[in-house]
């Protein structure tokens, strides 16, 4: 946990002496994990990945080679050769729907001459960049989010062994913070660019440690606070810092001779202070426009998507989602204060919508609620900038409702992400929750499906509303039993997107209007539900032998029919977009980091930027 030690000097700028729990971790301890064995298994798992991932899209393309026993057990042997030929890599993998490459880890390995290889993470890269596509300029940062990536999962490596079954009867927060993975598709998936190790102990979500929240006060007239429907500024104030950190807070403030009332509160994540408002702000908080308070006295967690924090002090407050300049999977981790003036209204649109809607209600859908917003506009920098600079995205934050008071009595929270986890043993989470039920996999599937797909095709066919709808934006209710009893979804107003041209919205919502050509529309259920977690959820219940391909993808097909008949009324749209089309355009998320891993999506034409390469075979179609 992040404290501070000491008082702060007149002008707010002397925040601490050091950090606790850190402090307490020296050079050689934060570093313990990263041990010749951990490495090897960490960079095995990643290059296993590589090689399953970059063949699914197109840049690698594996030459099968005769092996008996591979095929006796069911798989093909296969290699790859290096851009030069002179290094190869061997492995056997079973092949799956929508070109899915399930990679044995243990298969690996990779040779020169005949002559066995120690594997290598960093290297394998160097050896394929030319088929990768690495520019010069590209290639070293991303080796380092690789090098990160592969760290962190030698980290994971130390942790006790929990088996899914275990981890599946656990509270939402271990199941939140004991996935293993992270985004199924992308290789480079843990990078963090900006932590030190002793900062990735203290933040990292699946670190588990308590974090608390720095909180500055911003100048009014510099800070823009917008909130929901019945909510106030001094409302959202009360219900989420007791009265005696409120109370500390101003005697801050006023020990300073400033008005409490010219200033608004604002979380900011520890890392953000130390590292860059600290310095790339301090001329804000040197002239007092910003000011440091201190820490607040709850407890949080920080989720799978590093910047977002689940209270643990109190499970009913708020969410709280910060800024942070580390680059991620592509992207900086900021937030905009200029995008968060908007967010709340956003989610209230689409919360009106979801309760007028009869289909949405049977489905049980609901979102969590970006509640309010607050950001900070620095003019300097703003004024040197674009609308998409990360500069201004240093310094804003929005709550988010908990789904914690919704729940009846018997329900229990997973992030749907959990679905694609599996154990030390190779054993699924989702086969874990399909054993407690009782039921067989088809049945286990079938309200999952009506809770998650449904809710997503109704909104596209519907509304022309898309959302991004990955296993971390998705939080399940599950019954006593086991089975998922709805869906939860998050991240609105930065995710949804509204592809009509002529739909009727709020001009404080209209920002979520996107132009999209035609053939592209369905690709936001194709790409996003589809190849990018249907095909590993697939593969994994498919490869623990509970059910066969054929079986998953006909279930699927079942839910799409079964909302098809009940909405009569859009049978043009779905003539028009057709879900059991012979096959759809294959579009690539590693080849948009490979590209550019600073910032893969020109935020002012995200359609534009998508890296598309042939088709994939549809596994629904003819069973319309």
């Amino acid at each position: 946990m992040t404290a501070f030690n000491g008082s702060n000097s007149s002008n707010g700028t002397d925040g601490a002496n050091g950090m606790q729990g850190m402090s307490g971790t020296n050079a050689a301890e934060a570093v313990t994990h990263l041990t010749p064995e951990l490495w090897e298994r960490a960079g095995r798992q990643l290059i296993r990945k590589a090689l399953a991932e970059f063949s699914h899209e197109r840049l690698l393309t594996p030459e099968a080679v005769a092996d008996g026993a591979a095929e006796a057990a069911g798989s093909r042997a296969y290699r790859v050769l290096s851009d030069d030929g002179t290094v190869e890599y061997r492995f056997t993998a079973r092949r799956f729907a929508l070109d899915h490459w399930q990679v044995d880890a243990a298969s690996v390995s990779r040779h020169r001459d005949g002559a066995p290889l120690p594997l290598d993470a960093l290297e394998f890269f160097t050896e394929l960049r030319t088929s990768l596509g690495l520019s010069e300029q590209i290639l070293p940062v991303y080796l380092e989010e690789i090098s990160s990536t592969v760290s962190g999962t030698a980290y994971k490596l130390t942790k006790k062994p929990v088996t899914s079954a275990e981890l599946a009867r656990s509270g939402f927060q271990a199941i939140e913070t004991g996935m293993t993975e992270g985004h199924p598709c992308f290789v480079a998936n843990n990078g963090r660019l900006g932590f030190g190790v002793h900062e990735y102990h203290a933040y990292a979500p699946e670190a588990a440690n308590p974090i608390r929240l720095i909180w500055l006060a911003a100048r009014r007239d510099h800070a823009a606070f917008t909130s929901g429907e019945g909510l106030d500024y001094d409302t959202l104030v009360a219900q989420e810092l007791n009265e005696a950190t409120r109370e500390r807070f101003t005697a801050r403030l006023t020990a300073l001779e400033l008005d409490p009332a010219e200033y608004l509160l604002l979380p900011v994540h520890p890392w953000q202070w130390w590292n860059k408002l600290s310095i790339t702000f301090a001329a804000e908080v040197a002239q007092q426009r910003l000011v440091l308070l201190g820490e607040g006295d709850d407890d949080y967690l920080a989720q799978q998507s590093i910047r977002t924090f689940f209270n643990t002090s109190a499970p009913e407050k708020h969410y709280v989602k910060t800024a942070m300049s580390v680059l991620n999977m592509g992207f900086m981790r900021g937030l905009s204060a200029a995008y968060m003036k908007a967010t709340p209204a956003i989610n209230d649109w689409l919360a009106q919508l979801i309760e007028r809607d009869d289909i949405l209600k049977e489905a049980r859908f609901s979102i969590i609620r970006e509640r309010a917003a607050i950001g900070y506009h620095h003019r300097a920098y703003e004024a040197a900038t674009d609308r998409y600079s990360p500069y201004r995205k240093m310094l804003a934050a929005l709550w988010r409702e908990s789904p914690v008071p919704t729940l009846a009595e018997g329900e229990r929270l997973a992030t749907m992400a959990s679905l694609l986890h599996t154990d030390h043993e190779g054993a699924s989470f989702a086969g874990a929750l399909i054993d407690e039920s009782g039921l067989d996999a088809v049945e286990w599937l079938r309200p999952y499906l009506h809770a998650y797909l449904t809710p997503v095709l109704h909104s596209f066919y519907a509304y022309d509303l898309v959302y991004m709808p990955h296993g971390e934006n998705v939080i399940l209710v599950l019954g006593a039993d086991g089975t998922v009893s709805r869906a939860i979804f998050k991240d609105i107003a930065e995710e949804i997107a509204v592809m009509d041209p002529n739909a009727v919205l709020p001009p404080t919502v209209d920002r979520i209007r996107v132009e999209v050509p035609e053939d592209m529309k369905l690709l936001s259920i194709f790409t996003d539900v589809f190849d990018c977690f249907f095909r590993f959820l697939a593969a994994a219940l498919v490869g623990e032998g509970r059910l066969s391909e054929e079986e998953f993808w006909g279930a699927v097909a079942q839910c799409v029919r079964s909302y098809r008949e009940s909405v009569p009324q859009l049978a043009d749209r779905f003539t028009e977009y057709d879900l059991f089309a012979e096959e759809f355009r294959l579009s690539c998320l590693n080849r948009l980091q490979l590209r550019n891993n600073a910032q893969m999506v020109d935020l002012a034409d995200p359609a534009g930027a998508l890296q598309l390469v042939g088709t994939l075979k549809n596994p629904l179609a003819g069973l319309a």
